[in-house]
This record gives C-alpha cells, structure tokens and sequence, in this order.
C-alpha cells in the first residue's frame, strides 16, 4: 500500500511538471469550459412552493395535481381587515366596497375574490330560488344596516371564513389560478393517456382508472394541457397585493395579509436577501484570512478565484438541468465558496514554503502537487460523498442541494489540481524569507503538549470520549422532527404575525382537502351520506381534533343545506339537508339555474366526487399528522367503507415532505457514514486505522445532535443536513492527519514523533482550513430566517469539536494502534512489516 501511495503521489508530481509546460493551454481550456457551464445560469428559475419540496413524479404531488386541475388552487392570498369602528360600521363598509373592486380590477392571474361584497346570498321567494351577492342592495340606514348584521352574524357559512365570530374582523380571500395560457383547441382527453396521469389517478385509494376517469370533468382534463402559473408569476401577484393593500393604509383599519402564498413570497425575498449577504460576508472573512496566512495578494486572489469558478459551473449546471433554485438551495453559493477553498489552501501552504526554501516554480509546484495532491483528492471525493449521500433524498430540494454541491465539490478539486498549477506558473510569485522558528514558539508548544498528553495517556482521552458519546446519546434520544416553514420567518415578520392573528381569530390559512368518491353517477344524491359528512363536519368544528383547532369544514353538505333553508321560506330551522332523496337533485338543479356556479367548487359534474375542506390554523406538520390520520378514521367510521376517499390539499403535501425527510435524513446519514468509512480504509490501506479513524469524526457529530436534543431544538430540513455535511467535512482533516502521520510514522516508527510532525505541517493547514469553514459557515447565523440561523451555529459548532476531537482523539488512537509492548529483548526501531503494513 506505501509503494501504491508513492506510484500516485509521483503521478500527480509528473501532472504539476506537464502543466506547467502549457500553462496557457490549460488556463484557455478551463476558461471555456466554466464558461459553457456557467452561460446555464440564465435558464435558473426560482419556485419556493410547498409544492417544491416534492419530486415531480412523487404520487402525493401528482394526486394533489389532479386536485388542481378539477377543483382550482386550495391556497389562497387572505386578507384580514380590523376596523377601528367594528366591519359593519357603513364606512367602513364603503372602504371594503373599494378595496374589493380595487383587487378584482388589478389582481393579475385572478380567478376569483370572495368578501362580504359578494359572498354568496342565497334567498327563496315563493317557489323561486334567488342567489345574489351579499351586498347587492347596499344596506343603508339603520334598520338595514341592522338586518343585514344579522343576516351575516347567523349565517353559519360566513362564520369563521369572512367574519370573525366577535364581529372585529372580516376577510377578502383571493383565489389565484393554477394555470394559464390554456389551449382551448386540445384534445380534453388527451391528458389522460400518459403514464403519470394514470398513475396519479390511481391514488384514488385503489379506484381502477376508469372509475377515477368518469369522476372528472372534460374541462380539467383540459387544464392540465395548460401551463402552470409559476413561481415568478405568483410572486407578480403577491408585490401586486401588497402594492394595493399598502396604498389602502391608514383608512381607518388594520389589515392582515396571509396565506401560503404570501408566506412562499417572503421567504424567497428572504432566501434571496440572505444569499447575496452570505456571499458577500464569506468572501471578505475567507479573503481576511487567507492574507493572514499567506501575507500574499495573489494568496487571497486566486483560491478566491478558483472557488468562484466553481460556484459559477456548479450554478451553471443547474440551470442546464432545469433544477429550479429552492429555498434550501440558497445556502449553495456561500456553502461551495467555503468548502472549495480548502484545496487551494493546502496546496498554496507547501508550495509558498518550499518556493521560500528555495526551489524552482515548477519543483515547487510537483512537489506540492505530490505532497498533498492525493490528500486533496480524498477529501473532496470524502466530502462529495457525504454530499451525494442526499442524492436520493425524497425532498426533492434537498436532492438538488446534494447532487449540485458535490458536483460543485469535484469542479473545485479539478480547479484546484489543474488551473491552480497553471495560474502558479505565470503568477508574478517572488520567495520571502521564511520565518524564525520562535515566532511559531507558542503554536508548536500547545500542539507539542497535545501530542505528548494524548499519545501518553490514550485510556483517559478514550474513556472521556466515551462520557460524551453517552451523554450525546441521551440528547439524541430527546431530538424531535419539525416542518413548520413559517417558524422559518423571524418573530416579527409582518407575514408571520398576520398569519399568527388570523387563525387566532378565524381558525384557518390552511387547508386539508378529501375528495369523497361515491364510484357513481349521483352518488351524492344520497341523503344520508350527505347527513354522515354534515354531523363529522360539525363535530369537527365544536371540539379540538388531536389538540388542534378545525376553524370550518365546507362541503356540498353546506350548500345543500342552504338551499333548503331558503326554499323552505328562510326559516333556520330548514338549514339541513331534506330527508326526501328526490329533493336533493331538484334542489340543486334549481341553484345551477339560478346562475351561480359555486357548485363547482365543491363537487364534479357528475355528482360522483366531492370535495370537502377543512381549514386548519397553521401549525408544525408534525401535529397536523396525526390530525389527518384521526379525520380520516372518523371520515371512514361515519361513512363507512363502501365510499372510498382520498386525503390531499397543502395538509397533504406539508406531511409527506416531513415523512420524506425523516427517511432521507436516515438514509443519507447511513450512506454517508458507509462509503466514507470505506475510503477512509481505502485511503490509508488499514482496516484497523481506518475505522479508528472514524471515532473522531463521529464523535462531535453525536455531540452536536446530543446538543440539539437537550436544547429542544428539532429536526427540520436544515438542521438534518448538519451531520451528513459535517461527516463529509470533518474527514477531510482527518484524511491530511492520517496522510501525513503515515508518511512520518513510517520513517521513525515513533508515533509521538510521528504526530508532533504531522501537526506541525498540516496542522497549522487544518486549523486554518477549520477557522475558515466555521466562519464561513457562521455567516448563516445572521440571516433573516430562523432555520438558516440554527443550521449556521449548529455546523459551525460541529466543525470546531471535529478538529478538536482529531487533535485530541486521533494521537490517543495512533497509540493504542500502533502500541507493542516492549522488553529489555525487543529491538526498538522501526519494525519492517509494521511500516509495510502502515
């Protein structure tokens, strides 16, 4: 294994030589290809959707689709107006009247505004139906004014969706399109013959295609021919809202402005407000001290210039894939800048030393090359692989952030091994005197007192070890899973507190959709059905379902209902559904003729599916789990289980990501954890040193998850990419310890020796490198949003312990490994095999 390890470092000695015959070659020839990586970048488009953090072909996603296409988006932009006079003071009523054309007239891409202006008003006069808005005959003077507060406050439909219960707060809720520029010229069934329809259809819990097919209208197969609204044209229509609302201000109300729309909108101002400060901050503290190492311009400039290289083709690669830039993507940037520049740095650190002591420029290069290129070599491909562990991740961002960061990781290896020699070359590059050994006095004497410390007493450092891995365990066992993207906004962010105060007082931004299907044509004609849905609707909506709070359940239930109630003279005692089967079809024929198509959003035109929704106040998925898993058990209890349903809705969406990441994050920390400890064996050519190896890497690992546990703070999407990323950067030190420890140790065969040496030359490389990836990392510590803050600090911490734990750990375990007892008989020096062996 020596003689392997000396074939490769000859080899990449024999590389530095031929680059730097052609240095120009190479410089023009990684020029072109960054350019044609990078010239990807313009096809990047952004999508910050719940919707983003599934695969396209995900069948949760694909149902949710199908969802879309029938029945529209079940997200919506809400606004909650609180007046200072109370919502039926009749100017206030005015101001509404405003505001709501206002947002109808200029509202781009939307499909519908429902207020009290034109809230649905169903009334019956003598033998006909009439549905008109709410407020067509505007209530004026006081008896009026009266009535129609009254009207309104015993209308159970309104209650909880357009006014509070107390009378303080009313809503306007925007409904958006889900899809635009429609082909009205295809073929409406033509949606139905590829494969991914098929099979989201079939999630229909195990209805054959064609009963799933009849369930459908003809008009939302041909939706889903039409284009997506995207996310940059739902940001359009958010800034638009905004605009108006903030020109509405100060006209004597507060308003609330909400909704997963909103919420999807400001955390991408936010993802890219933070990215441009994290590029920005990282760049000047890597800058800052990369002179301090190098006391050298051309030090700081050209590792700056390799990783930024790096980050440009990685990014470029993005858009050539058409992986759109999601939220957890915004730490890619600052993440590659961090992490790539480390190559650059320990091949810089022997190169400048041995170009100071005298050596040519290019036996400077071949020699640092040979010196470290194969560490380098391995601690990308180290770091790569934690990185790919994501690959296979089910969040589909986390996916992207995994398989772009590691192809961002390898870009820089090659960066650094093929242009950095090349950049060497024709740098203006002049030796400086080199420093006296006291001015590095106090360094060598703490890393002297470690060595000595640690390979002296290797059983307390390990029975230490041991203490906090217990410890850790304890806390690991306390961790808890989260996803709750709006505890990612900070305290007091406008959008946060209006969602905060509207489900406080109208119990719903969210929504969970069923589709109920009867597996027939007027299925829903069923009088008792349609009873079972309204008793678990209203039972939902009286009493906390699993410690949550159902604000209201609307169906066709309701509708019906209402229909009832103003052909029986109005009376609020009919508000119910008839006992008679044959009045049900009369009834709702009568309202389709009345011109109002609300029927549409509740059920197909076959009568055979429905849609019931329930708003939920926004909370971790974590309980809004449990909430779907008992609405679905009291749904098939009340129902029975003839009629099949189907849970989808943002509800649905929100609990599937969180599954997916608990297995991605299990996934990934087992293959990260696998491959890297192979290569470590690999690379060392050790089984017993390589898996030793992999204690002080695992250790502040555990400790940081063990921290996590004991200071309650979850696991979300952020947080659980600290461990595989960590293992992949925290091998990388010890991959250089083990590397140069060989080296030394198979020369004296004194592991004291051996490490006082190694930390002497690529310590001071690894607590630099070390300084740089906390900092680095640490910059995320100041974003905007919390769960950027948590990630920083808690990979910042990680990596800190990671090279304290090598200093620490790795010496006491080169002792116990390499330890032989001795007798006045046994012959001291190096032992050949042993060497051979190492």
């Amino acid at each position: 294994m020596s003689a392997y390890h000396d074939r490769l470092e000859r080899s990449f000695e024999h590389l530095a030589y031929g680059i730097c015959r052609r240095p120009w070659l190479v410089i023009l020839g990684m020029l072109a290809l960054t350019a044609g990586l990078a010239f990807g970048i313009r096809f990047i488009q952004s999508d910050t959707s719940n919707e983003a953090f599934l695969h396209p072909d995900d069948p949760i996603l694909l149902a949710y689709e199908d969802f879309r296409a029938q029945f529209g988006r079940d997200d919506f932009i809400v606004i909650a107006l609180e007046p200072k006079t109370g919502i039926f003071d009749p100017d206030f009523l005015l101001r509404l009247k405003e505001l709501h054309h206002e947002l109808e007239e200029n509202t781009p891409h939307l499909d519908d505004i429902i207020s009290m202006v034109n809230a649905r008003s169903t009334e019956g006069r003598g033998d006909t139906l009439y549905v008109d808005d709410l407020m067509k005959d505007w209530p004026q003077g006081k008896e009026r004014l009266a009535a129609f507060k009254k009207k309104v406050m015993s209308n159970p439909l309104y209650l909880n969706r357009l006014v509070s219960k107390d009378a303080k707060f009313t809503t306007l809720v925007l409904k958006i399109d889900a899809y635009v520029a429609r082909d009205k010229n295809a073929d409406p069934l033509a949606g139905f013959d590829d494969k991914a329809t098929d099979d989201a259809l079939s999630g229909f819990d195990h209805k054959t295609t064609d009963d799933a097919l009849a369930g459908f209208d003809e008009d939302s197969s041909s939706k889903k021919q039409a284009r997506k609204l995207s996310d940059e044209e739902m940001s359009v229509v958010v800034r638009k809202v905004k605009d108006i609302m903030k020109a509405h201000d100060g006209r004597g109300y507060a308003y609330y402005l909400a909704g997963t729309p909103v919420v999807s909108d400001m955390l991408k101002q936010s993802m890219m407000r933070d990215m441009m400060k994290f590029l920005r901050l990282v760049v000047l503290i890597i800058g800052i001290i990369l002179l301090v190492l190098f006391k050298r311009i051309s030090g700081v400039l050209m590792p700056l210039f390799i990783v930024g290289l790096s980050v440009a083709a990685a990014m470029g690669c993005m858009g050539w894939v058409n992986i759109k830039f999601t939220t957890p993507l915004s730490i890619l940037p600052s993440f590659l800048i961090a992490v790539g520049v480390g190559d650059s740095v320990h091949i810089l650190v022997i190169f400048f030393m041995r170009l100071n002591q005298g050596a040519s420029r290019p036996d400077a290069i071949a020699y640092a090359l040979g010196h470290s290129g194969l560490a380098v070599v391995m601690t990308s491909l180290t770091t790569a692989a934690g990185l790919a562990s994501f690959a296979g991740a089910k969040v589909a961002p986390i996916s992207d952030l995994g398989i772009l960061s590691c192809v961002g990781v390898l870009l820089a290896l090659v960066y650094t091994i093929v242009l950095l020699p090349a950049m060497l070359t024709l740098a203006p590059l002049k030796p400086k005197k080199g420093k006296s050994q006291s001015e590095h006095s106090l360094l060598d004497r703490v890393l002297d007192g470690v060595s000595e410390w640690t390979t002296s007493h290797p059983w307390p450092v390990l029975a230490g070890t041991f203490v906090v891995i217990c410890l850790s365990f304890l806390g690991i066992m306390r961790l808890s899973f989260s996803h709750d993207v709006l505890k990612w906004l900070p305290d007091r962010d406008p959008v946060r507190i209006a969602t905060e105060t509207i489900d406080g007082k109208m119990a719903g931004t969210v929504s969970m959709e069923i589709l109920l299907d009867t597996g027939r044509e007027n299925g829903l004609h069923d009088p008792a059905l349609l009873k079972a849905i309204d008793r678990l609707s209203r039972k939902l909506e009286s009493e906390p379902v699993t410690g949550l709070q159902v604000g209201k359940v609307y169906s066709l239930a309701d509708v019906l209902k209402e229909i009832n109630q103003a052909l029986n003279e109005n009376r609020p005692e009919m508000n119910r559904i008839p006992d008679n089967p044959k009045l049900i079809p009369q009834e709702l024929l009568l309202f389709e003729n009345s011109g109002s198509d609300d029927l549409e959003d509740v059920v197909d035109s076959r009568f055979q599916i429905a849609r019931i929704t329930l708003n939920i106040s926004w909370a971790d998925t974590l309980k809004l789990t449990p909430l779907v898993r008992e609405v679905e058990t009291r749904l098939k209890e009340a129902i029975g289980p003839q009629i099949k349903f189907h849970t989808t809705g943002m509800i649905s969406i929100l609990g599937r990501t969180l599954f997916a990441a608990i297995h991605s994050m299990a996934q990934s920390y087992g293959i990260a954890l696998v491959v890297i400890t192979c290569m470590m064996i690999l690379l060392i050519g050790n089984i017993r040193m390589g898996l030793a190896s992999m204690l002080p890497n695992l250790t502040p690992i555990l400790l940081t998850l063990g921290i996590m546990g004991w200071f309650h703070l979850p696991l979300d999407m952020f947080t659980m990419l600290v461990a595989s990323i960590a293992i992949g950067l925290t091998v990388d030190d010890t991959v250089h310890f083990m590397h140069n420890y060989r080296r030394y140790y198979s020369i004296s065969g004194d592991v004291t020796g051996a490490v006082k040496e190694t930390l002497h030359s690529s310590g001071r490389a690894m607590i630099t490198t070390t300084v740089v990836l906390t900092l680095g990392f640490a910059v995320f510590s100041l974003a905007e949003m919390n769960n950027l803050y948590h990630f920083g600090i808690l990979i910042s911490i990680t990596l800190a312990l990671a090279l304290l734990a090598l200093f620490i750990i790795g010496p006491a375990l080169m002792a116990l490994v390499h330890f032989e007892p001795q007798d006045k008989n046994t012959d001291t020096r190096p032992d050949n095999k042993l060497v051979n062996e190492t």
